[in-house]
């Protein structure tokens, strides 16, 4: 009889088995639950990679100015200038108008006649002194503008007998006034002794009065008669005088005392004349050459430049293309001098006179 509780206890138990198998299902169930449950995530949007900024650069200076800068400022200049010339000339037409101008004009027409010894016409010596002006002028410009602008100088030189080491562009400068004052002592010394010195210096007061009406003739388009041949109108005689014997030894003077020609334990001496004041007036006098060779061409073209050119370059008054073309060669062979004037050319030249280094 007690067999029977024992059956009725195992009917209602349950199965080991079936525990087992509800067990192990339980994590799959839960795994399936999570695997149900959990929200598929999307992917996040990709954000374009930024691209490297490259910096500009640097816009490359000429002396203070870019490129740009010094082609704006030169068209404005040019604009500037244009008007005013055109007002001068408008201002100028007007003065003619005025009551005892016309009068003036008659009695002043430009030029006074020379003294009868005066020959015309200029001689082989002249037009020579004129070329090597002309070559030795374009690059003491070129070559004072880079000692005074250059940073770092290319190249150096000192002289064989000792001193102060200075650039090759300075050392070019100096060497090439050396020549230009050798140049022009042989004009004068030429120009006096042959008599021509009354071309270019006033021998009369009249000199003054015609310098003005000449002056008055160009501003006003209505341009003097050009004589050159025989005798140059007041004002260009004026003008060959101021630059003859005043800017060139001006210029001279001036540059000798920034030069290392100079004593410079001369207390007393560089007490009377301080370095500061020469290059206060060696480079206006620059400026003032510059102006004049600019003026001086455009004259010769416009007044008639086969004419003029072969007063010059061909030693005649005749009209044809000898003085131009040999104007052309002047031009060519002063471009070459141009180009040649670079410390690799010039060094071996500089060795001769001393040492050259890089620093």
């Amino acid at each position: 009889m007690q067999a029977a509780p024992e059956r009725i206890v195992q009917a209602h138990a349950p199965s080991t088995s079936v525990v087992e198998s509800v067990a192990e299902a339980e994590p799959s169930a839960t795994a399936s639950a999570l695997t149900v449950t959990a929200a598929p995530t999307s992917a996040a949007p990709s954000v374009p990679a930024e691209k490297p900024v490259t910096p500009k650069a640097e816009a490359r200076l000429y002396g203070s100015r870019t490129r740009g800068q010094w082609i704006k400022l030169i068209v404005l200049l040019a604009a500037g200038a244009v008007a005013a010339a055109a007002i001068l000339v408008l201002a100028a037409r007007g003065v003619t108008t005025l009551p005892g101008v016309p009068e003036f004009l008659a009695r002043y027409p430009g030029a006074y006649d020379l003294p009868d010894a005066t020959e015309p016409g200029f001689p082989w010596w002249a037009q020579w002194t004129h070329f090597l002006n002309i070559f030795l002028m374009v690059l003491i410009i070129r070559s004072g503008y880079q000692v005074r602008t250059e940073q770092k100088p290319p190249a150096f030189w000192t002289p064989k007998r000792g001193g102060k080491k200075i650039s090759i562009n300075l050392w070019l400068h100096q060497s090439l006034d050396i020549l230009w004052l050798v140049n022009g002592l042989i004009f004068v010394v030429l120009l006096f002794a042959s008599g021509r010195w009354m071309r270019i210096v006033p021998t009369s007061w009249e000199a003054f009065p015609n310098a003005l009406s000449a002056l008055l003739q160009y501003m006003t388009l209505d341009w003097p008669v050009e004589t050159g041949w025989v005798n140059y109108n007041s004002l260009q005689q004026l003008m060959y005088f101021l630059v003859v014997f005043i800017a060139a030894p001006l210029a001279a003077i001036t540059g000798v005392r920034m030069s290392e020609f100079w004593p410079k334990d001369a207390k007393r001496l560089n007490k009377i004349y301080p370095v500061e004041v020469a290059r206060a007036i060696h480079f206006p006098t620059m400026l003032f050459f510059v102006l004049f060779i600019l003026i001086h061409v455009f004259l010769v073209f416009a007044t008639g430049a086969l004419r003029n050119l072969n007063h010059m370059f061909g030693g005649t008054d005749a009209v044809n293309w000898v003085g131009f073309w040999l104007f052309a060669a002047a031009i060519a062979i002063t471009a070459a001098g141009w180009y040649a004037a670079r410390p690799l050319i010039l060094a071996p030249i500089a060795k001769l006179f001393g040492q050259v280094s890089t620093r």
